[in-house]
Parts: structure tokens; C-alpha cells; sequence
């Protein structure tokens, strides 16, 4: 994989990211706070658990900028594929969650590009060569 399309998919990622988060952040402030959306069924039980919500989105977010600005490094690819394997576990861990709030549309489409973004992302990485590193040495730098 190039680096230039590496460049290409971390920018991706940081689309999806920010894309995400901020309906997820936006959904989250309408439940929490106004009572209204799919999030309002789910928090009305527990309110205090949207400090959750809203830490996870914020988080997300914030990681969405860093995908942005991030070169095509192994690191950074490698970096990427925690962000996803942790948010699509989550997903699927709390499932329960979007069935609750009548959100399963969401649920399978972040979840599979948490999913595809981990298989892509893990590719970039393997095809990154290490700084310094010509295609016959063996050196075990992380990025």
C-alpha cells in the first residue's frame, strides 16, 4: 500500500470519526438533557449514565482530529486499529443498547465500519516499512 493512499485511509478514518461522534454527541445532548430521541428512552432510567455518552462521543471526536492530522506511519495505522477494535467491541459488548434505544440501523453500520477499519487500517500497518528499514532488514522499531 502506498503512502499516499495510507494518507488517504487515515483521513478516511478521521471522516468517519468525526462523523460519527458528532451524531452520537448531538443524539446524546437531545437525551440527556431535552428528553427527546432514541437516547432519551435509555438515560431516562439512569441519567447520570450520559456522562458515559458523552465522554465516549467527545473522545471520539478529539481521536477523529488526531486521525486527521496524523502522518501515514505504522504508529499511527497501529493507533487506528485500537481506536476501532475498542469502539466495536463496545458496540457489540452493548449491544443491548441500540436495541433499547431503536437504533439497530446505526448499531450495524458503525459497528462494520469499526469493523472495516480495522482490517484496512491493519493492512497499512503491515505494509509500512519501519523508519530506516530497506526491504531486507529486520529492525523491530514500533513505528
Amino acid at each position: 500500500m502506498t503512502i499516499a493512499i495510507r494518507h488517504i485511509l487515515l483521513r478516511a478514518n478521521a471522516v468517519f470519526l468525526l462523523a460519527a461522534s458528532a451524531g452520537g454527541f448531538a443524539s446524546d445532548v437531545r437525551g440527556i438533557f431535552f428528553g427527546l430521541g432514541p437516547v432519551a428512552r435509555v438515560v431516562a432510567e439512569a441519567p447520570y449514565a450520559g456522562i458515559g455518552f458523552i465522554e465516549a462521543h467527545g473522545l471520539a471526536f478529539i481521536l477523529g482530529i488526531l486521525m486527521w492530522r496524523a502522518q501515514p506511519a505504522r504508529g499511527w495505522h497501529l493507533a487506528a486499529v485500537a481506536i476501532h477494535v475498542l469502539l466495536g467491541t463496545a458496540n457489540l459488548v452493548f449491544w443491548q443498547l441500540f436495541i433499547a434505544a431503536d437504533m439497530l440501523l446505526v448499531g450495524y453500520v458503525t459497528t462494520a465500519m469499526h469493523g472495516l477499519f480495522v482490517v484496512l487500517q491493519m493492512s497499512a500497518a503491515i505494509s509500512a516499512r519501519m523508519p530506516g528499514q530497506s526491504c531486507g532488514s529486520r529492525r523491530s522499531d514500533f513505528v
